[in-house]
């Protein structure tokens, strides 16, 4: 008698979360790291402001297996800043695991494009654009104004604005 088979909703397709699980928890626990959710989650761990400026790069284990160091990577500016908030982040984390697992928080200094190992990725404010001149948002108005496709006419209206503003800066710098 043949047996039934079990009815799923993926059809034989694995998420890539559950692919990948086993080998990310390999190589996060590598790198010191026995719960991978500390780096997954880092910025909702402790928090926006902090993330921007650190991030966990170990969490090692002392001979006992109790009290862990944790250590964080940021920049030399910033790391009085951090030092500071050393009990805050040591609670935050713990506060994750459920216990007293990190006895101790050291900050590690980096220059900051960082080394290959340990690079510090910073999320620098994007620079404001400068608005295009209006002078040449008329000009390249008038340039597209017998393009017969929307689209193609906003695209072309763009690309020439930016380009006479590109130029006149150029000539103003002359």
């Amino acid at each position: 008698m043949a047996q039934q088979r079990k009815h799923t909703t993926t059809r034989g397709f694995s998420r890539a979360a559950s692919l990948m699980q086993k080998r990310i928890r390999g190589a996060s626990e590598a790198r010191g790291f026995a719960v991978t959710r500390l780096l997954t989650h880092w910025a909702e761990i402790v928090g926006e402001e902090t993330a921007r400026i650190a991030h966990p790069v170990k969490v090692g284990y002392g001979q006992g297996g109790l009290g862990a160091t944790l250590s964080i990577l940021t920049t030399g500016a910033q790391a009085p800043m951090l030092e500071m908030q050393k009990d805050q982040i040591r609670d935050k984390v713990n506060a994750v695991y459920g216990y007293r697992a990190i006895s101790r928080v050291r900050i590690t200094q980096t220059a900051p494009t960082g080394f290959a190992e340990g690079r510090v990725a910073f999320d620098h404010k994007p620079k404001a654009k400068a608005a295009p001149d209006p002078d040449a948002l008329a000009k390249a108005e008038v340039l597209s104004s017998d393009v017969a496709s929307d689209d193609l006419r906003v695209a072309l209206r763009t690309l020439a604005a930016n380009v006479l503003t590109k130029r006149k800066r150029q000539e103003k710098a002359d």
